[in-house]
This record gives C-alpha cells, sequence and structure tokens, in this order.
C-alpha cells in the first residue's frame, strides 16, 4: 500500500468524538501518514491547533511534506508518552488528544523496516530506527526464558516455549537476520495453526510490543492524557489487540470510578474525585469499513472526557 493509499482506521469516528471546538488545541499522538490529522484539520477554524507526534522519522519527514505551510499544524518526533514535554506550554489546556495504536500500514508494507512476517526484509521492527535495540540483536542475545515469557506476556502465543526453544536452536548455528527466517523457524515450530493467521503472527506482534515499549508507552501516555486534558477535554483512543483495549478499558474504568476506598469507610459517593467520564461505548468498524480495509477488522475505540 502506497502512502497514498494509506487508510486510517475509524477516522470519522474519531475526529467526531475528539474535535469539540474547532479553535481548541489538539494532539494526535501517532501522526503515521497523516490522515486523522488532514481531517482534524479541516475540522479547526483559523485560531485551531494540531500538534503531531510521531516515533517513526520517515513519519515525521512525510509530515513536514505534507503539511508544509500550514501555520496551524507542527510535528514532534518522540514517543506519545513524552508528549507531556512536546507541548509543555499548553498542560492542562488541550482541547483533545488522539492515540491510534500499533503498527501503520506504510510501516508493515516497507520489508525494509523487519515488521513484516510476509515479505523478506532486515530482522529491526523498531518505530524509532534512530535508537533502541533491533529485533534482531535482541532474539539473538535474549534468554530462552525470556523470550518465552515476551511470546507469552505481549502475544498470548501457547507455544510460546516451544517456539523459544526453536529459536535458541537455530541460533546456535547461525544468527537470525531476516524476517523469514525467523518466521520459517517459528511457523515450523508451531503444532496447531489457527485458519486464516500465520503461524507466526502473534512472536511477531510480541517481539514488536517489546522491542519498542508499547505497552509501557500507553500507559504512560494515558496517565499524562490527564495533565495535558481541559476540562471537557477528550481522549480517544483506537486500539488493534486485546492487551492495548484492556489497558484503555480498565485506565477510564478506574478514573471514572475514582479511588477505590475500604468498605465502611464514613465518604460520601459525591467526594470521591473522579477524573474521568466515559463518553459512548466502544466502537468498532463497520462491515463496509472492514471489506475496505481488512486491518480494521481488530480496531476497538474508546473515548473519555475529562471532568472539570
Amino acid at each position: 500500500m502506497s502512502q497514498e493509499l494509506h487508510r486510517s482506521v475509524l477516522l470519522r469516528e474519531a475526529v467526531d468524538a475528539l474535535v469539540t471546538d474547532p479553535g481548541g488545541f489538539y494532539i494526535d499522538g501517532t501522526f503515521g501518514r497523516g490522515g486523522h490529522s488532514a481531517l482534524i484539520l479541516e475540522r479547526l477554524n483559523e485560531s485551531g491547533r494540531l500538534l503531531g507526534v510521531d516515533k517513526d522519522p520517515q513519519a515525521v519527514e512525510f509530515a513536514r511534506e505534507r503539511f508544509a505551510g500550514e501555520q496551524r499544524f507542527s510535528i514532534w518526533h518522540g514517543s506519545f508518552a513524552d508528549m507531556d514535554l512536546a507541548a509543555a506550554d499548553r498542560a492542562g489546556r488541550v482541547t483533545g488528544i488522539l492515540l491510534d495504536l500499533g503498527v501503520s500500514s506504510p510501516q508493515l508494507d516497507q520489508a525494509e523496516r523487519g515488521f513484516s512476517f510476509m515479505q523478506d526484509g532486515p530482522l529491526d521492527m523498531r518505530m524509532d530506527t534512530s535508537r533502541g535495540i533491533s529485533a534482531a540483536d535482541w532474539v539473538n542475545s535474549e534468554s530462552e526464558a525470556e523470550l518465552a515469557r515476551v511470546f507469552k506476556e505481549y502475544g498470548e502465543e501457547r507455544f510460546a516455549r516451544r517456539m523459544a526453544a526453536a529459536i535458541v536452536r537455530r541460533r546456535a548455528e547461525k544468527r537470525f537476520e531476516r524476517t523469514l527466517d525467523l518466521a520459517e523457524v517459528v511457523k515450523a515450530a508451531n503444532p496447531a495453526w489457527e485458519k486464516g493467521k500465520h503461524p507466526a503472527t502473534r512472536v511477531f506482534q510480541a517481539i514488536r510490543i517489546h522491542i519498542n515499549g508499547e505497552l509501557e508507552d500507553l500507559q504512560q501516555a494515558l496517565e499524562k492524557s490527564l495533565q495535558l486534558l481541559a476540562p471537557g477535554g477528550r481522549l480517544v483512543v483506537i486500539s488493534f489487540h486485546s492487551l492495548e483495549d484492556r489497558m484503555v478499558k480498565r485506565f477510564i474504568r478506574d478514573k471514572e470510578r475514582g479511588p477505590q476506598l475500604p468498605r465502611g469507610l464514613p465518604v460520601r459517593d459525591s467526594e470521591i474525585v473522579k477524573t474521568v467520564r466515559a463518553v459512548g461505548k466502544a466502537i468498532k468498524a463497520d462491515t463496509g469499513e472492514v471489506g475496505e480495509n481488512v486491518r480494521s477488522r481488530s480496531a476497538v475505540m474508546r473515548v473519555a472526557e475529562k471532568l472539570g
């Protein structure tokens, strides 16, 4: 898929939920190829502002080209976990924050980025190619027990130990350097293939999440969103797998309930500090969008609003 054909998932649903004030200040924490950002800018008036954030240097370069001359837009290279640094002067005054999680279609489609088990490329998987350890270095150096833990915890892979053992046996003879090489070893170690799913899917997902610190970044971003948002400001999060969605769902639920105090404590419900309210129910892509973009099949969008 070319950059021009890249489709943002739940595009209108996300922007409809996010933009409540055309003159507000918004953060697109996962710029990608700018699909959501472009529609947000369409909804803003002359005083509205949008800050794009992305780990990927390619996405940052693309943003500067796509929105060159757009005075209402700026881009910041870094993780959304650090968006408080990018918007330090706006703390407590941000109107909306959008997080579209996971790997983007352009990243998957470029074999040289090393995310795909369907195309041969260097085993990299870093969203930010300017820093951090590559997937190859991690796979070739980590202990068997830690490989298995990551596959189980982040990939929910039931054959994690079997796959980790196969990787350790093979790397003793030859290092893993290419995506298809690793995919073939994992594939051979998987005794029960799921219909319609490549046998290496969960392992590649797990490695990507671990290498990029995705869940740790998400937890930080959720907490920091409360520091950044103004009262009435919206947090919109689109997740693509159950680990992310559970984290977002739990965060919204806990902040909506407020601190859970011991039973019998003489405190009125009105005295419990509640920081957000959930806006509507979880939203999924309709059949029309799934038919046009298979990636949207697993997407779940949740919206929360900061209370005053």
